[in-house]
């Protein structure tokens, strides 16, 4: 069982809280119906992701093996045999896309999509220099439109999805600036992409996509609502300024920002500063505007 937790990764499912973004900035956070709508689509996409990290170790399991880290995941290791992950990655198949398609049609066609796309991604894609940190972007992109077509949203920004594409895209360029860094010689011999990057590039791209995010994000304080006759959401500036440098010492300073969730679950100041803009928002959406 132990083995089984820890191939469907739930740590990783803390980034399908993404889903949830349709309802929050559509006002219907506090609407019975439609937040349990949200949540069930977040336990569904949960099993989907579970799937795909499965499908993603068996089709990686001989290159995991070389890597520092990977080799200990349980279907490289061998304390999940690949029967048994065939077994498990049909069970979760069987589950969550009858569910996904019972909850909504729209919901279902785009658990399906995520899945095709990251087999793609890690069949093919993944080898693709820059289109690699692309395709991890229209994966959020994806939950966040999963989230939206659940329920019956009145209005979402157009901004925050210009916003998720960019700050996952900056997600992933740390990732990969991490990941170079930790194994150093034998980057490329873990990821084959990582033969074509280089620190100053990855840094290079790290800058251009931190300053269009944080313009971004500027820009929807001020024109995201256009309904509202306040700029309370401007307040939340200081704190994604916050954020995004903090992740940015993370990526300088440690390990952590190879896997950004493991960066948000134990980084504390990373940690407080989400939730206290997550707070803000709440607050600037609920009880402002």
């Amino acid at each position: 069982m132990q083995a089984i937790l820890e191939t469907l990764r739930p740590k990783q499912w803390v980034k399908n809280l993404v889903i949830f973004a349709g309802l929050i900035f559509d006002g219907q956070l506090f609407n019975l119906q439609p937040f349990l709508r949200v949540l069930l689509a977040t336990l569904i996409f949960c099993l989907v992701s579970g799937l795909t990290y499965t499908l993603n170790d068996l089709l990686d399991i001989n290159v995991d093996r070389l890597h520092p880290q990977k080799k200990n995941r349980p279907i490289a290791s061998g304390r999940l045999s690949v029967q048994h992950a065939i077994l498990l990655a049909v069970i979760l198949a069987l589950i969550a896309f009858p569910a996904a398609f019972l909850l909504s049609v729209e919901f279902g066609w785009v658990c399906l999509a995520y899945t095709l796309l990251i087999l793609a991604y890690s069949k093919w894609l993944k080898k693709i220099l820059i289109l690699d940190v692309m395709i991890i972007a229209l994966g959020f992109v994806l939950r966040v439109i999963a989230g939206v077509v659940v329920i019956t949203v009145n209005y979402f920004s157009p901004w925050l999805f210009l916003i998720t594409t960019l700050l996952a895209i900056f997600l992933g360029f740390g990732k990969r600036l991490s990941e170079l860094k930790m194994l150093a010689a034998h980057a490329s011999e873990h990821r084959n992409v990582l033969a074509g990057y280089s620190i100053p590039l990855l840094k290079d791209y790290l800058n251009i996509v931190l300053c269009a995010t944080l313009i971004t994000y500027c820009l929807y304080t001020f024109f995201g609502h256009p309904t509202v006759n306040t700029y309370a959401m401007m307040l939340t500036i200081p704190l994604v300024l916050y954020g995004l440098f903090r992740y940015m010492y993370l990526i300088e300073n440690s390990n952590l920002a190879a896997a950004p969730e493991e960066a948000l679950l134990r980084d504390r100041p990373l940690k407080l500063v989400v939730l206290l803009w997550a707070l803000a928002v709440v607050v600037i959406i609920y009880f402002i505007y």
